[in-house]
């Protein structure tokens, strides 16, 4: 139990120094997640840096969609005690203002990608409903809390042999802080799951909608389902801008009708239905502009070489490029989709900002009938 810089500060949860969480679920993680895009289908680029005490690991990543390729730089490295230590490799991020302003950079390396850059909230950071999900025979599967933010992005960014000048006029996005437990690291014994595996696994659909409107608003949709539709998990809320008030205002249950491509579950179309704070009907069109699969590399979808928490030793650092021009190349970058997306609403409104889309396994509502199911 050595002490660290982190125990200075007046905000322990229990007896143990810092370095040590409050249980010993070797899947405790603590992450930072940002995107960013130029208001247009220029590019998208996804980053993120987690910590996983347990494991002894710390790792980062950055992911952009840019032209036909996805430019992944990843790096790994022991964690050791000092959790305020939020450098990964190249990697690093920075609270310049708590709930508001974070600078994340990536140095000049040898895959010319770098960035330097400051998120800047526009509206306030809101905290989600909690996830929580056990496993048939009890043992708990996902239990994270979370909240996340939209705001305007300015610094500078090098990818795919082009320079950009990031200025928050056009340039925005969204960001998350979740932690708890979730499967991390590699692969575990699956011991009792094995019996369910061998029965067929159900299914799981999650969806997470941050909709930034041109007037800096954010409509912030967010649900997971059972196979059935069967709902475990919801939000939908209209979160008005600092200069506005910041006020929040609660919406009504979303309804989510998608349209997927032929022979894939990545979205063609989407459209949203809900009721508004005043409770009037409230439509939302969605037209997807470009893809991040976050199985190309950045570890969110566990590979045999790299997966979140997984120990890579000292320390690691790679980078990659992915093929995104044809189907089938893209073909085995699924399920978990960060689609860039241009919305309409029926106020008037429009907006840019992340579709999320998860679907594991069987979901009848959307057609998928059984575990291997795709659209026809």
């Amino acid at each position: 139990m050595p002490i660290s810089p982190m125990d200075e500060f007046l905000a322990h949860q229990t007896c143990d120094t810092f370095d040590h969480v409050y249980t010993s679920d070797r899947n405790f993680y603590d992450r930072y997640y940002f995107n960013m895009h130029a208001s247009s289908d220029e590019l998208f680029l996804v980053t993120g840096m987690g910590q996983y005490p347990n494991l002894g690991t710390t790792d980062a990543f950055v992911s952009i969609s840019h032209g036909e390729n996805i430019y992944v730089v990843r790096a790994s490295r022991e964690l050791g005690t000092n959790r305020l230590n939020s450098r990964v490799g190249p990697f690093g991020f920075e609270v310049l203002e708590g709930l508001k302003k974070v600078r994340v950079f990536c140095e000049s390396n040898e895959w010319n990608l770098g960035f330097d850059l400051t998120f800047d909230g526009t509206v306030p950071a809101i905290e989600e409903p909690r996830t929580f999900q056990r496993f048939p025979h009890g043992r708990i599967h996902m239990d994270t809390s979370r909240y996340s933010q939209v705001g305007g992005w300015s610094g500078q960014l090098e990818v795919g042999g082009q320079s950009y000048t990031v200025t928050p006029d056009r340039w925005r996005g969204a960001r998350d802080h979740s932690w708890g437990i979730r499967s991390i690291g590699e692969p575990e014994p699956p011991g009792i799951r094995v019996k369910g595996a061998a029965s067929g696994f159900g299914g799981f659909f999650h969806t997470w909608l941050p909709i930034q409107t041109e007037g800096g608003s954010l409509y912030k949709l967010f649900a997971e389902e059972d196979q059935d539709g069967h709902r475990h998990v919801e939000e939908s809320a209209h979160i008005q801008t600092f200069a506005d008030g910041g006020q929040v205002r609660k919406m009504g249950s979303p309804q989510f009708s998608f349209n997927y491509r032929s022979g894939t579950r990545e979205l063609e179309s989407a459209e949203v239905n809900l009721t508004d704070a005043d409770g009037q009907p409230l439509q939302i069109l969605c037209t997807p502009l470009r893809t991040v699969y976050l199985a190309a590399g950045s570890g969110y979808i566990p590979q045999p070489d790299w997966a979140h928490g997984m120990y890579q030793g000292e320390l690691k650092v790679e980078g990659k490029t992915f093929d995104i021009s044809t189907p089938e190349a893209r073909a085995g970058l699924g399920p978990l989709y960060e689609t860039l997306s241009r919305y309409e609403l029926s106020t008037g409104e429009t907006g840019y900002g992340l579709l999320e889309n998860l679907v594991v396994g069987t979901y009848r509502p959307h057609g998928f009938n059984e575990p291997g199911a795709m659209a026809p």
